[in-house]
């Protein structure tokens, strides 16, 4: 059970998995933290340091983005054969080693795969502290991925505020500073999952809710194969365009659409930032179990659609009323984001057979990925250029495909449940899965 009203600080510090979940949690802190001044200074690094134009910035992340789809299914594929904590030590050393080469990379050719081989690490990186999560979390891992949430924010928050310093300097060396700090946090990183412990065994040891670990038969059924769990793989990922309608599609409306002062846009951040910290723990003791993300996945789709009434509206009007609109925006899209990352993880876990968790996981992670990728050119070549009408559009076909996968995971877990089908079908084979 979530404990909700305990408070945040006290359930970071006694959180679901103990000892080895506490230090995990400090680890991503400072991983995000790292992540958000790389994040927040990157563009600019790109343009002023490497002399990059729009044309060629465009590319290396495009392809970035792409190479971090690979990620998750390799990292959960990798799991099934070797620790998660060895693995997930490797990635933050990956991620050092390519910190260290944009340093000295100055051609594009050389930033390419660079970039690439950092996304992909980033990406991998994320799934297997998905999996050690379910593995020391068992039952608990809503609760854990809440507070899993609250700290990322906050390090992104502080790796932001880092990066506003070197980039109120400007030189080159401040910027070449903020890449260190980004190293430095990898380094920390890693240290700190060192000091953790794993249950014995590799990708295929789960935890249970009662603390005992089972080690499952080591013939395990393929997620490419699993007809139903791609679907739902498939439908997360327009559920998670609330990412790409926060950092993209709201700042874009605003300046080109609404008479809001360009000073607002700063205030998505901060007003999301706040409301997953504050609000996460109380959506997660909500969202329990996989009967309640279920129901979320329906929730989603309302709150994103009452998101997009909200932008198709702030056309008119002055800069009051458009500024007003627009936050209201983003709050609304932050509750979608609330709801979305409890209840799509918890889904990817429960929807997967025990034996094969590892890999369905990494597949399933290729959900967000994909989505990074394709959400900003949908919000920017098609919903903007339609106007009020394509934020209509965006919102009912969103809300409609979330009653899809509430419906489809619904379906998949009362399969699931049944120990005859449980027993008699692999995965791919089990007739609910087909229809």
């Amino acid at each position: 059970m979530s404990r909700a009203g305990d408070g945040l600080i006290a359930q970071l510090r006694r959180p679901p998995g103990g000892r080895d979940a506490r230090i995990m949690l400090l680890a991503q802190c400072v991983d995000r933290t790292g992540t958000g001044v790389w994040a927040a200074a990157s563009v600019l690094y790109f343009t002023f340091v490497s002399g990059l134009d729009a044309r060629r910035l465009g590319l290396l992340l495009g392809v970035g983005a792409v190479a971090g789809i690979a990620g998750s299914p390799l990292a959960g594929r990798a799991a099934e054969r070797f620790p998660v904590r060895g693995l997930l030590i490797g990635c933050h050393l990956l991620r050092l080693g390519t910190m260290g080469l944009l340093l000295v990379a100055r051609d594009f050719a050389t930033l390419l795969p660079v970039v690439a081989v950092t996304c992909l690490g980033e990406r991998a990186a994320k799934t297997l502290e998905m999996l050690f999560a379910t593995r020391v979390a068992g039952e608990q891992r809503a609760t854990y991925q809440a507070l899993s949430r609250s700290v990322a924010n906050a390090g992104y928050a502080v790796g932001a505020g880092i990066a506003a310093i070197g980039l109120g300097v400007g030189t080159t060396n401040a910027y070449r500073a903020l890449i260190l700090a980004d190293a430095l946090s990898f380094v920390l990183a890693a240290a700190l999952v060192w000091r953790t412990r794993e249950p014995a065994g590799h990708g295929l040891v789960v935890a249970q809710g009662d603390g005992v670990v089972v080690d499952v038969p080591s013939t395990a059924p393929s997620p490419w194969r699993d007809r139903g769990y791609l679907l739902f793989v498939l439908l997360d990922i327009p559920m998670n365009l609330d990412d790409s309608v926060l950092n993209v599609g709201l700042p874009l409306w605003l300046v080109h659409h609404t008479s809001a002062p360009h000073a607002v846009v700063p205030a998505f951040l901060v007003l999301n930032t706040v409301l997953v910290v504050v609000l996460q723990l109380r959506v997660s003791a909500w969202v329990e179990g996989p009967g309640g993300a279920a129901a979320a996945v329906g929730w989603y789709g309302v709150i994103l659609f009452a998101c997009c009434l909200v932008l198709a509206t702030a056309t008119g009007g002055g800069a009051w009323s458009a500024s007003l609109a627009m936050l209201a925006a983003a709050m609304l899209v932050t509750l979608a984001e609330l709801m979305r990352s409890v209840s799509s993880w918890e889904l990817a876990v429960s929807l997967a057979p025990p034996r094969a968790r590892a890999s369905y996981l990494g597949v399933a992670g290729m959900a967000q990925s994909v989505q990074k990728s394709v959400g900003p050119l949908l919000l920017t070549g098609a919903v903007m250029t339609a106007g009020p009408a394509g934020w209509l559009a965006l919102g009912a076909g969103v809300t409609g495909l979330s009653l899809v996968q509430r419906r489809a995971g619904l379906r998949r877990l009362t399969a699931l449940s049944s120990p005859r089908v449980a027993d008699v079908f692999p995965p791919d084979r089990r007739p609910a899965d087909r229809s």
